[in-house]
């Protein structure tokens, strides 16, 4: 057997696991899931708990002076940040496959930092993983800019300790399948606000470092490479993709089961409005990213990498 041939054998059995694995982690979640709705249900019933959501609905009124509504830039920071995080995930899974690249991308007028003197060569996979990620960060740093600058932060970043009670309450809510009656046009309830936080303010920042730790840039040797270790951005990076991926599920569900002609429309038209346009423009954006999804294939990459250096294989 050849050594290309048992390169692929390992790639082949690696997507077997991963397979294996996703089945797995679904089968766990729906039990957990599962359990979780008879507990809450089971803990609804206590009076003890009915107060404390009667005393702690599941929203913190919002501090005066936050906007109403949605801005259109944030329907498409939406989109963009959807599209760019599906091929980040994808290209990440193929770089942890450990399969040969298809291709390799060279330019001769860049050094690599970590190999003096040595042609900047890289898969083509990862190539197109990095290009992904310096757009998606550059798609965060102008959503934090408008945040901060229209004061829409007011809406996703907690400024009452209220919110914890709150996002517990919430939770109970949701998990018993009595939903937390809220109106996000206006204000997000506390699980909401607190889980877009963790997404904008912890886990993307964390997800940029670990990947600039992992990358050619980070030195090989001095202070930094101590005081960060490869082996914690690796054992950080990949739970943190999985964090989106959740993220994002429990967010499309959630969407799509209250209320979602009128969600859709506030996430992809900046309207407060029950129509079908939304979901139009949803649909687009899913065909979008389904188009990108099939053309970002080795023959394609390699001709637009091809553009910009050498392309081998």
């Amino acid at each position: 057997m050849t050594v290309t041939s048992t390169k692929s054998a390992r790639a082949a059995e690696w997507w077997k696991a991963q397979r294996r694995r996703v089945l797995g982690g679904v089968a766990i979640a729906v039990v957990a899931l599962a359990i979780a709705v008879v507990v809450a249900r089971l803990l609804r019933g206590l009076p003890a708990v009915e107060a404390f959501i009667e005393a702690y609905p599941g929203i913190v009124p919002p501090p005066e002076g936050t906007p109403v509504g949605i801005p259109a830039w944030l329907g498409w920071q939406h989109f963009l940040n959807a599209f760019f995080l599906l091929l980040i995930v994808r290209t990440g899974f193929e770089l942890r496959s450990k399969r040969r690249p298809p291709g390799f991308w060279t330019r001769d007028n860049t050094r690599w930092p970590r190999t003096a003197g040595k042609p900047r060569r890289m898969g083509i996979f990862l190539w197109f993983h990095l290009w992904l990620d310096a757009l998606w960060v550059l798609v965060g740093l102008t959503y934090v800019v408008l945040l901060f600058a229209t004061g829409q932060w007011l809406r996703i970043v907690p400024t009452d300790w209220a919110v914890v009670p709150n996002a517990i309450s919430a939770a109970l809510q949701y998990a018993s399948l009595d939903w937390p009656t809220e109106n996000s046009w206006v204000v997000y309830n506390s699980l909401q606000q607190l889980a877009y936080f963790t997404v904008v303010f912890i886990a993307s920042p964390l997800a940029i470092l670990t990947g600039l730790r992992l990358s050619s840039i980070w030195p090989l040797e001095g202070p930094l490479v101590r005081a960060f270790p490869e082996k914690l951005a690796r054992a950080v990076h990949y739970p943190v993709m999985l964090f989106f991926l959740a993220f994002t599920f429990v967010h499309v569900v959630l969407v799509f089961t209250t209320g979602a002609l009128a969600k859709l429309n506030q996430m992809y038209t900046a309207r407060d409005a029950d129509d079908w346009l939304g979901f139009a423009v949803f649909a687009l954006s899913v065909a979008v990213m389904a188009v990108a999804w099939v053309l970002a294939k080795p023959p394609l990459l390699k001709r637009i990498a091809a553009k910009s250096g050498r392309v081998q294989g």
